[in-house]
Protein backbone atom coordinates (compact mmCIF):
# COMPACT_ATOMS: atom_id res chain seq x y z
CA UNK A 1 0.00 0.00 0.00
CA UNK A 2 1.16 3.68 -0.57
CA UNK A 3 -0.23 6.99 0.33
CA UNK A 4 -2.66 7.09 -2.60
CA UNK A 5 -4.34 4.33 -0.50
CA UNK A 6 -5.84 7.45 1.09
CA UNK A 7 -7.46 8.83 -1.39
CA UNK A 8 -11.69 8.37 -2.52
CA UNK A 9 -11.52 5.24 -5.07
CA UNK A 10 -10.30 6.54 -8.23
CA UNK A 11 -13.23 5.03 -11.35
CA UNK A 12 -11.94 2.88 -13.88
CA UNK A 13 -13.66 -0.47 -14.89
CA UNK A 14 -14.72 -3.17 -12.27
CA UNK A 15 -12.68 -5.33 -9.95
CA UNK A 16 -13.42 -8.94 -9.43
CA UNK A 17 -12.10 -10.39 -6.52
CA UNK A 18 -11.93 -14.43 -6.72
CA UNK A 19 -9.76 -17.34 -5.24
CA UNK A 20 -6.23 -17.83 -6.32
CA UNK A 21 -5.34 -20.27 -8.71
CA UNK A 22 -1.79 -22.16 -9.22
CA UNK A 23 -1.86 -20.97 -12.75
CA UNK A 24 -1.77 -17.30 -11.35
CA UNK A 25 1.25 -17.51 -9.54
CA UNK A 26 3.33 -15.59 -12.67
CA UNK A 27 1.04 -12.85 -12.47
CA UNK A 28 0.78 -12.50 -8.75
CA UNK A 29 4.68 -12.02 -8.72
CA UNK A 30 5.03 -10.10 -11.74
CA UNK A 31 2.44 -7.48 -9.87
CA UNK A 32 4.56 -8.54 -6.44
CA UNK A 33 7.72 -7.24 -8.52
CA UNK A 34 5.86 -3.97 -8.67
CA UNK A 35 5.01 -3.20 -5.93
CA UNK A 36 8.55 -4.11 -4.24
CA UNK A 37 10.00 -1.65 -6.70
CA UNK A 38 7.32 1.24 -5.67
CA UNK A 39 6.75 0.89 -2.51
CA UNK A 40 9.49 -1.10 -1.36
CA UNK A 41 7.22 -4.16 0.07
CA UNK A 42 8.17 -7.14 0.83
CA UNK A 43 10.80 -5.32 2.79
CA UNK A 44 13.29 -8.73 1.15
CA UNK A 45 12.85 -9.72 -1.84
CA UNK A 46 11.99 -13.48 -1.32
CA UNK A 47 14.47 -16.28 -3.03
CA UNK A 48 11.61 -17.75 -4.65
CA UNK A 49 8.25 -15.05 -5.21
CA UNK A 50 6.11 -17.93 -5.54
CA UNK A 51 6.93 -19.99 -2.77
CA UNK A 52 6.54 -17.03 -0.77
CA UNK A 53 3.21 -16.24 -1.56
CA UNK A 54 1.98 -19.85 -0.92
CA UNK A 55 3.60 -20.64 2.54
CA UNK A 56 2.94 -24.04 4.15
CA UNK A 57 0.51 -22.70 6.58
CA UNK A 58 -1.79 -21.02 4.07
CA UNK A 59 -5.97 -21.45 4.25
CA UNK A 60 -6.42 -19.57 1.07
CA UNK A 61 -5.61 -17.21 -0.95
CA UNK A 62 -6.94 -14.84 -3.60
CA UNK A 63 -6.87 -12.25 -6.57
CA UNK A 64 -7.70 -9.30 -7.71
CA UNK A 65 -8.57 -8.83 -11.26
CA UNK A 66 -9.63 -5.46 -13.61
CA UNK A 67 -10.13 -6.70 -17.53
CA UNK A 68 -8.56 -9.91 -16.84
CA UNK A 69 -5.43 -9.14 -15.37
CA UNK A 70 -3.52 -9.94 -11.80
CA UNK A 71 -3.18 -6.18 -10.02
CA UNK A 72 -3.54 -7.64 -6.33
CA UNK A 73 -3.69 -10.60 -3.85
CA UNK A 74 -3.97 -11.43 -0.34
CA UNK A 75 -3.72 -14.67 2.12
CA UNK A 76 -4.85 -16.00 5.12
CA UNK A 77 -2.50 -18.65 6.86
CA UNK A 78 -2.88 -20.29 10.27
CA UNK A 79 -0.73 -18.91 12.89
CA UNK A 80 2.38 -20.01 13.01
CA UNK A 81 5.73 -19.71 15.34
CA UNK A 82 6.58 -16.16 14.14
CA UNK A 83 3.30 -14.74 14.18
CA UNK A 84 3.42 -12.05 16.94
CA UNK A 85 -0.47 -10.65 16.54
CA UNK A 86 -2.17 -14.33 17.14
CA UNK A 87 -0.20 -14.24 20.56
CA UNK A 88 -0.76 -10.54 21.48
CA UNK A 89 -4.66 -10.93 20.52
CA UNK A 90 -4.88 -14.30 21.96
CA UNK A 91 -3.41 -13.08 25.39
CA UNK A 92 -5.49 -10.00 25.37
CA UNK A 93 -8.88 -12.32 24.82
CA UNK A 94 -7.81 -14.91 26.97
CA UNK A 95 -8.23 -17.46 24.15
CA UNK A 96 -5.48 -19.85 22.30
CA UNK A 97 -3.56 -18.15 19.62
CA UNK A 98 -4.29 -20.59 17.49
CA UNK A 99 -8.20 -19.26 17.10
CA UNK A 100 -6.74 -16.36 15.12
CA UNK A 101 -6.14 -16.61 11.40
CA UNK A 102 -3.46 -14.12 9.91
CA UNK A 103 -4.02 -12.26 6.91
CA UNK A 104 -0.87 -12.20 4.75
CA UNK A 105 0.39 -11.14 1.35
CA UNK A 106 -1.97 -7.92 0.94
CA UNK A 107 -0.49 -5.97 -1.97
CA UNK A 108 -2.14 -3.61 -5.28
CA UNK A 109 0.10 -3.16 -8.07
CA UNK A 110 0.63 0.53 -8.24
CA UNK A 111 -1.06 0.93 -11.71
CA UNK A 112 -4.73 -0.19 -9.33
CA UNK A 113 -3.91 1.57 -6.38
CA UNK A 114 -6.64 4.47 -5.06
CA UNK A 115 -9.87 2.35 -6.46
CA UNK A 116 -10.18 0.40 -3.13
CA UNK A 117 -9.07 -2.73 -4.43
CA UNK A 118 -6.84 -2.97 -1.05
CA UNK A 119 -9.92 -3.24 1.08
CA UNK A 120 -11.93 -5.83 -1.28
CA UNK A 121 -9.41 -8.06 -0.72
CA UNK A 122 -8.71 -7.44 3.10
CA UNK A 123 -12.92 -8.09 3.32
CA UNK A 124 -12.55 -11.27 1.18
CA UNK A 125 -9.78 -12.52 3.90
CA UNK A 126 -11.88 -11.25 6.96
CA UNK A 127 -14.91 -13.21 5.76
CA UNK A 128 -13.14 -16.25 5.31
CA UNK A 129 -11.55 -16.04 8.56
CA UNK A 130 -15.13 -15.94 10.09
CA UNK A 131 -16.69 -18.31 7.77
CA UNK A 132 -13.59 -20.59 9.55
CA UNK A 133 -14.99 -19.60 13.05
CA UNK A 134 -11.27 -17.91 13.39
CA UNK A 135 -10.55 -14.25 14.41
CA UNK A 136 -8.18 -12.31 11.34
CA UNK A 137 -5.30 -10.30 12.79
CA UNK A 138 -2.32 -9.08 10.70
CA UNK A 139 1.04 -6.78 10.85
CA UNK A 140 2.40 -4.69 9.02
CA UNK A 141 5.99 -2.85 9.23
CA UNK A 142 5.71 0.36 11.15
CA UNK A 143 7.26 2.31 8.28
CA UNK A 144 4.06 0.87 6.12
CA UNK A 145 1.61 4.17 7.28
CA UNK A 146 -0.71 3.97 4.27
CA UNK A 147 -1.40 0.82 4.65
CA UNK A 148 -1.75 1.23 8.54
CA UNK A 149 -4.11 4.42 7.69
CA UNK A 150 -5.99 1.19 5.45
CA UNK A 151 -6.16 -1.20 8.59
CA UNK A 152 -7.48 1.65 10.86
CA UNK A 153 -10.11 3.05 8.32
CA UNK A 154 -11.76 -0.53 8.41
CA UNK A 155 -11.96 -0.85 12.55
CA UNK A 156 -8.92 -3.17 12.74
CA UNK A 157 -7.71 -2.49 16.63
CA UNK A 158 -3.84 -2.07 16.59
CA UNK A 159 -2.52 -4.35 20.07
CA UNK A 160 1.09 -3.07 19.64
CA UNK A 161 3.94 -2.18 17.59
CA UNK A 162 6.74 -4.69 18.58
CA UNK A 163 10.08 -5.32 17.16
CA UNK A 164 10.63 -8.76 15.30
CA UNK A 165 13.70 -10.38 14.20
CA UNK A 166 13.76 -11.16 10.29
CA UNK A 167 16.64 -12.70 10.42
CA UNK A 168 20.25 -13.00 12.47
CA UNK A 169 21.31 -9.59 11.26
CA UNK A 170 17.35 -7.78 10.89
CA UNK A 171 15.55 -6.40 13.35
CA UNK A 172 12.14 -4.76 12.33
CA UNK A 173 9.09 -2.75 14.09
CA UNK A 174 5.96 -3.93 13.27
CA UNK A 175 2.45 -2.69 14.38
CA UNK A 176 0.37 -5.67 14.85
CA UNK A 177 -3.93 -5.39 14.18
CA UNK A 178 -6.50 -7.64 15.72
CA UNK A 179 -9.52 -7.52 12.94
CA UNK A 180 -12.55 -5.99 13.97
CA UNK A 181 -15.23 -7.61 16.19
CA UNK A 182 -18.02 -8.32 13.73
CA UNK A 183 -21.83 -6.56 14.76
CA UNK A 184 -23.89 -8.40 16.45
CA UNK A 185 -26.44 -10.62 14.98
CA UNK A 186 -30.24 -9.90 15.58
CA UNK A 187 -31.96 -12.06 17.40
CA UNK A 188 -34.50 -14.15 15.37
CA UNK A 189 -36.49 -14.84 18.43
CA UNK A 190 -40.41 -13.01 18.46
Amino acid sequence: MNKDSDRAPAAGPPCRVRRRFDGDLDACVQALAAVHGHSGYPVNWPEDPGGWLTPSSLLAAWVAEVDGRVVGHVGLSRSGTDDLAPGLWGSREGVDADRAAVVNRLFVAPTARARGIGALLLAQAVREARARGLHPVLDVVVSDTAAAALYERMGWEHLATVAQQWGPRQTVAVRCYAGPVPAPQPSQAD
